[in-house]
This record gives structure tokens, sequence and C-alpha cells, in this order.
């Protein structure tokens, strides 16, 4: 009797422990879900779509919330990126060519996190916004979130009194040990749209594929990063032969191509046909300027700065080239990119400053 009433026990354990780990296991994949209803986005707390799992300040991807990193980044003030997309389960983006932004289906969610990693005193983690492209039918939309002081969630200032966008005074220590002071700039959704525009439609900037024909190192191991959305069936396909940027601090490639490239993701966005500053003389997308005029090289520029600057590039004198003058501004009615940055871009000043020190054409 013993016996049997031993082995109804052992029995009733297992099914027990067996209905406890079918439940616990119900639980895990129930939170591997984002959380999006694009009747109700944008939500008013980034935590609540669970892009992230665990501690939010981590962001730490949720199933199939996919990082990416373009080969060459916008310069916003010396910040990081963290860069995810995610899709809704079933759909996918398509290829329309190698300088166009994919065609992403509607649900579709890109996400960039800005921060810094040596915040004074202290070198401390500091993440400072999070700026979501969210598709809907209608097109496009931005939801700016700003993140706390604890960094324990971001709230959403899109849509409410930010009409104006926001500063926030920063300090933190450059790679070189320079340490920097600004008044960080956290943009309003008319400043979104001045830079994300074409066609006076909102689009995104990066996610092109000669930016993202270039590997990542994923948690599995490195992979290309369109045949990445492949493989998580986020994107049909993409040819082989894709003309692609390069990362700009790269001195192993040739010093055009790395400028070209700093170019595209910094000033192209603008600087084309339907866009903000299409009435200027230059086109600075990644697939122009093999032509040396589409960058301004011996034209004549749209405002000139002063008789020594009238060229927006000057063959072999950065000092006489306008281009230079405004990258190395931070005032307002000067500097270029107009928005963005609020500090001078040191490495991409360098940089524009050594490719126009190798240009001996003699002008007209």
């Amino acid at each position: 009797m013993k016996k049997i009433y031993l082995l109804f026990l052992l029995c009733f354990l297992a099914i027990y422990s067996c209905k406890s780990d079918e439940k616990i296991e119900s639980v895990e994949a129930e939170s591997s879900f984002v959380n999006f209803n694009i009747d109700a986005v944008p939500y008013a707390k980034l935590s609540t779509y669970a892009f992230f799992t665990g501690d939010l300040k981590n962001l730490n991807p949720n199933t199939k919330v996919i990082p990416y990193e373009p080969a060459s980044s916008l310069f916003t003030d010396y910040a990081l990126k963290k860069r995810f997309i995610w899709m809704p389960n079933g759909l996918k983006a398509s290829y329309d060519a190698d300088d166009k932004t994919l065609n992403f289906p509607v649900g579709t969610v890109l996400i960039k996190n800005f921060y810094y990693n040596t915040i004074q005193p202290g070198n401390t983690t500091k993440i400072i916004e999070t700026r979501l492209m969210i598709r809907k039918s209608s097109g496009w939309i931005f939801a700016e979130y700003l993140w706390n002081d604890a960094q324990t969630e971001a709230e959403l200032v899109t849509g409410t009194n930010f009409s104006s966008g926001s500063s926030k005074n920063i300090s933190f220590k450059k790679d070189n040990g320079n340490v920097m002071t600004t008044d960080y700039r956290i943009p309003s959704e008319t400043e979104c749209l001045a830079c994300h525009k074409l066609d006076n439609k909102p689009i995104p900037i990066g996610v092109k594929p000669q930016n993202l024909n270039t590997t990542y190192n994923y948690p599995n191991g490195i992979k290309n990063q369109l045949q990445k959305l492949v493989d998580e069936g986020y994107l049909q396909s993409y040819p082989s032969n894709i003309v692609s940027t390069v990362n700009y601090k790269d001195t192993s490639k040739p010093l055009d191509i790395r400028l070209r490239s700093y170019l595209d993701i910094n000033c192209a966005h603008c600087h084309q046909e339907n866009a903000r500053c299409d009435y200027r003389a230059i086109r600075l997308s990644f697939s122009q300027t093999t032509a040396l005029s589409k960058i301004g090289v011996c034209v004549m520029a749209d405002e000139p700065i002063d008789a020594s600057l009238e060229r927006i590039i000057t063959p072999g004198n950065p000092a006489k080239s306008v281009m230079h003058f405004r990258l190395s501004s931070t005032d307002e009615s000067n500097r270029m990119p107009l928005l963005g940055r609020t500090i001078v871009h040191d490495e991409g000043v360098d940089l524009l400053k050594q490719w126009i020190n190798t240009l001996n054409q003699n002008c007209p």
C-alpha cells in the first residue's frame, strides 16, 4: 500500500512540475513580445513598447528587435548611438535602390538612442534621448522620448509643450581626453522634419542599402546587416553589387571615399532634390559625389561669406573654402549642418581639410 501511495505521489509531483514548467515557459514567451498597437502609438512611456528587456537603461533588445549601425554615423555633438529596427510579424521591407531608404511596411519602428559614456564627473553613462520613427499608413511619424536622471524611464515629449525643443547642459570627455561642456539640443518635431523631409514628407535617413551593406557583430556572430535582415524575415532580398559607403574613420579606405561617406550621412539629406537645401548648388549624396562639381569644387557659393570665401571648395586651400568655414563654425547663422550640433566636429573638419589639400586643379 505504501508503495502504491509513493508511486501516486511521485506521479502527482511530476505532473505538477511539468505544469509549472509550462506556466513558466508561457510567461517567458509572453514577455518576449513587443507591445505595439499602431492605433495607440506613440505611447507616453518608452518602456510600454517592451522593445528592451531587463533594466531599460541597458537597452537589451527584445526578440526581433534587431540592432543596426550605418557605415558612417551622423555627428551629434559626439553622442554615441544604439539603433534598432522592429517590424510586425510576417511583414518585410523591400529594396528600391542603393541610395534610397529601404521600403518599409506599415508598422515598422526605427529606434535610435543617444547617450554618452563619459559624462563628467566620473565618466558615467547617461542616455539623453530616444527617437522613434514609426511607419503608419499615412506615412512616417516622429516620437521623441526624454530620459529621466535616474535612467529608469523615458517620457514622450512630442506633441506636448515641446514644440520649440529643449536643451540639456552636459559635460563629457572626448576620446582625446578633452572635457567638453555644451547645451545638448533635443529637437522638436519641426526640427526633426527639417532634416528628415523629402518631397515634403518625413523619411528616414540612415537605413539605405549603401549604408547597411557592412558587417555587424551580433550576439551570435558577425554578419552582413542586410543579410541579417533577410534572415530575420525583415527584408525580401538585396543585390550583390551595392555601391556602398564606408566608415569615414577607417584610414585604410581611400580619402575621397571617406570624405564622400561623411558628407552623405551628415549633409546629403538636405542637399538633394526636393529637400531642405535643394536650392543650393551642391548635391552631396554618395551616388552623386563622384563628380567633384557636386561637392562644390570650384563652384561659386550661393551665399559667399566674403571676398576670400567665394567658392564652396577652393582646391588646395581650406581657408578659402566656404564648406570648411561652415563646418568649423558654431554660429547659428553660419554653421553647417544647421541642426544637430552645437560644437565643432574636429575630426570631420580635419577630414575635409585633408581632402581639400589633395586637390590641385586651377579654377577658371
